[in-house]
């Protein structure tokens, strides 16, 4: 059992720091909101740290998990951050979905110190890390990965080694992107079913069985047919992904059409109020207009 760090107890952060308290390592959290960091001890074995150089003392590995670069920045490299207190040695695993320039620059960052680095974001969503079966995808050295590999499998279903550092967070975009052309077609596929008058249900099982099926049909179609958006990740931070992937295609030349596309329906879903709303929300957009404004309760 290893002595470890966990920095950032959103709805992602929160379970995975408690899966490893409940596999019996030692867990030291931090959080910026300390209700949020005093609701996980009420639940969890460990303690909690008032600053993230205070929770990385003596840690072999320390997690990060945090809502974006300049928070990721904040919690690591200013003067209270984590890798001012880091041993020489120890692992410092990001899972914030970042940029890669963001993951660079924390990988340069804690070579200096000779701490190792890895950038692993997570696919799987709150429901995911609640359950202990969240993909990462990770960038970084290998044997870094080997030592950490182990413990990230504490809340995984798989953990892959992707390439060097910044490899992770690219990987991450790729999904994104891939994500978000899903549900946009999920969603314009489902306002032809109710407009062509057929029963959404029905239609949902029947093609789920074939090409069409995938994890937003088989997990978001029925609750987008009931205008329901309160399942996980929200639009805020989904357009705040799409940023990244969007930035980075200008940089290695892709042409990303539909993810832009996407984006700029999401930001209509959050001048309907939907900020907050999870992204299979974009079926606000489509289908009986007295359904646009918001969703069924």
């Amino acid at each position: 059992m290893a002595k470890v760090a966990f920095i950032g107890l959103g709805v992602m952060g929160f379970p995975m720091a408690g899966h490893l308290a409940a596999h019996g390592h030692d867990v030291t959290v931090f959080n910026r909101t300390q209700a949020r960091a005093d609701a996980w001890l009420k639940l969890h074995k460990g303690r909690a740290a008032p600053t993230p150089a205070a929770a990385a003392a003596g840690a072999e590995f320390v997690f990060t998990c945090v809502g974006n670069d300049n928070d990721l920045y904040q919690v690591t490299l200013e003067a209270e951050g984590a890798l001012s207190n880091m041993n020489s040695g120890s692992v410092l695993i990001d899972h914030t979905t970042s940029s890669a320039d963001a993951a660079r620059r924390l990988g340069e960052a804690a070579g200096a110190r000779g701490v190792q680095f890895l950038d692993a974001p997570v696919s799987g969503g709150q429901a995911g890390a609640e359950s202990g079966k969240l993909t990462v995808m990770v960038g970084g050295d290998a044997a870094a990965y080997g030592r950490a590999e182990p413990v990230m499998a504490l809340y995984a279903r798989a953990v892959t080694h992707m390439g060097p550092v910044g490899a992770g967070q690219l990987t991450k975009m790729v999904n994104q992107i891939c994500i978000a052309g899903l549900v946009q077609a999920l969603a314009e596929g489902l306002a032809f079913a109710e407009n062509a008058g057929l029963d959404g249900e029905r239609v949902i099982d029947v093609i789920s069985k074939g090409a069409a099926q995938s994890w937003q049909m088989e997990n978001r179609g029925k609750t987008m047919l009931a205008r329901k958006f309160d399942y996980g990740f929200a639009v805020d931070w989904m357009r705040k992904d799409l940023g990244i992937c969007l930035d980075e295609a200008s940089r290695n030349g892709s042409y990303l059409p539909v993810t832009a596309l996407v984006d700029q329906f999401y930001s209509q879903v959050q001048k309907k109020g939907g900020s907050r709303f999870d992204t299979s929300s974009l079926m606000m957009l489509t289908g009986d207009p007295e359904h646009q404004a918001k969703p069924k309760s």
